[in-house]
């Protein structure tokens, strides 16, 4: 189950926008945050001795605020959806792969406890939240990009995440907000040598050691990119595989071999690299719509968390005569 999380209150995202989504919206932008990153980088960044009433660490959920105000501000938000990763161990890629990001450390306790307060402060900063057990932040903002770009909305998928650039299209586009960098269909084609449609064969073959993606053993980035440049995706490679000694690629005499003999988990690894747009998450406008930050969720939030001047930079705030009512206030 899929959730738009409030803090009051779990509205189920395969209900909402159920009667919503039957009229045709004006095209928007609409602003897609993969929180992980952004919530690991201020925890590394932001000292621990900085803590909350109740004595535990807030420094990730400063960081974290920080982050979402400098970009709701940079990038002059109107639609924002926040999607956070639940679990390490429970995605299904780990029941086709149980290996899949298993080389990883579970987060320390210091920054697993700050979690929810990070979803907490995006909701209460005026963004949507979504967040499932089975299905990773990845496919949730890949979900809602299938459901919003047949409807003419412009996406920004804002991530460090190269696997994301799958996703970039004519519609989406996506931002590395750290590095200030925005990949288009060209860019990405520039950075990694491939287009985004093809960035999934790519992992297929080199494989992802950020995410134990396997690929294929003795296939690097410069062969995964000049296989797929001479005869395509995965599926053409392997159609094509007595082809593949004759190509002007080092190496080549032996990399029909080791192809022919990993084929399995090549194919398995452009599974587990390709992003869910199925999952049970709905994108609805209303929900999405960035009306500012909620003051009967920050009072009592930043009380607790003892957020002090960071509130003087919060420069929107929902407007108490809105028909959108305070999320605090429903039951």
């Amino acid at each position: 189950m899929i959730y738009c999380v409030s803090r009051k209150e779990r509205i189920d995202c395969t209900r909402i926008g159920g009667n919503t989504r039957k009229r045709r919206d004006m095209p928007h932008t609409i602003h897609l945050v993969d929180a992980s990153p952004y919530i690991f980088r201020a925890y590394f960044s932001i000292p621990t001795k900085m803590v909350g009433k109740a004595g535990w660490p807030v420094n990730a959920v400063y960081g974290f605020a920080q982050f979402l105000l400098r970009l709701i501000d940079q990038e002059q938000v109107t639609h924002l959806g926040l999607a956070f990763d639940k679990s390490l161990t429970t995605s299904f890629r780990n029941d086709i792969y149980p290996d899949y990001k298993a080389q990883r450390d579970l987060p320390p306790p210091e920054l697993e406890a700050q979690q929810d307060w990070c979803q907490e402060i995006g909701e209460a900063l005026g963004g949507a939240i979504y967040v499932g057990p089975r299905y990773e932040a990845d496919d949730l903002i890949g979900t809602l990009c299938h459901q919003l770009e047949p409807e003419g909305h412009e996406i920004v998928v804002v991530t460090s995440d190269k696997d994301m650039t799958q996703l970039v299209s004519e519609r989406v586009s996506m931002l590395d907000f750290a590095r200030d960098e925005r990949y288009d269909p060209a860019a990405v084609a520039t950075k990694f040598g491939v287009p985004p449609e093809r960035i999934v064969d790519y992992l297929g073959l080199a494989g992802d050691s950020v995410d134990n993606i396997p690929g294929v053993k003795g296939v690097g980035k410069k062969t995964a990119v000049a296989l797929i440049g001479e005869l395509g995706g995965l599926d053409e490679i392997f159609e094509r595989l007595d082809d593949v000694s004759t190509l002007g690629i080092r190496g080549a005499k032996s990399l029909a071999g080791k192809l022919g003999e990993q084929r399995e988990m090549a194919f398995l690894s452009r599974e587990l690299a390709t992003i869910a747009v199925g999952a049970p998450a709905t994108a609805d406008l209303d929900e999405l719509r960035f009306d500012g930050a909620d003051p009967g969720l920050i009072e009592p939030l930043f009380d607790e968390l003892k957020f002090g001047r960071i509130r003087e930079r919060i420069s929107h705030w929902r407007p108490s005569v809105s028909g959108r009512a305070s999320r605090a206030e429903k039951t």
